[in-house]
Formats: C-alpha cells, structure tokens, sequence
C-alpha cells in the first residue's frame, strides 16, 4: 500500500494516472491497493522476463479509447448547446 501511495504522487506516469483516475471513482485507499497490485505485477513480469520497465505514460487510458471519448465530449458538448463539426487533422 506505501508502494500505491508514493506511486500515486508521482505525477506525469502512467501509475499516476491510474491512481488519480481509480481516486475518483473507488476512493484513494482501493486506489493505493491498485497501484501497488500493478507495481508487484510489473515486477513480477520485469524479473521473468528480464526486461527493463517501460512506462506506458499519462495519456495511456486517453489513447486506448479514442472513439468513445470523443463521442462523449462531443454528446457533453452538445448538451450545453454547442454545434460540434469533427474534421480529422492532417
């Protein structure tokens, strides 16, 4: 759990964000197990396979479900009254 706790502050990681995204909806305590559950699995999977740690980064949850963020910030927008045009950048 201290493990959880530290990892948490720790701000611009991918265990950052993942306890900053479970405090919001479990809690900081579950917040601080799940953090330290992640960091015995990466360990477990860094000794076994003898490979060095890769942070996955901040903006991994972001990048995992494009789609449905974007339908929902563009729902949300258009629930506060806002025309939305998407056009994809070149």
């Amino acid at each position: 759990m201290e493990c959880g706790w530290g990892a948490g502050r720790a701000r611009r990681t991918y265990l950052g964000a993942q306890y900053a995204r479970l405090g919001r909806r479990r809690g900081k305590k579950k917040a601080a197990i799940a953090v330290g559950h992640s960091i015995l699995v990466a360990a477990y999977h860094i000794l076994r396979e003898r490979v060095p740690y890769c942070d996955l980064g901040p903006d991994h949850f972001d990048r995992l479900a494009t789609e449905r963020l974007t339908h929902h910030y563009v729902h949300r927008l258009e629930q506060l009254g806002h025309r939305v045009t998407l056009a994809p950048v070149a």
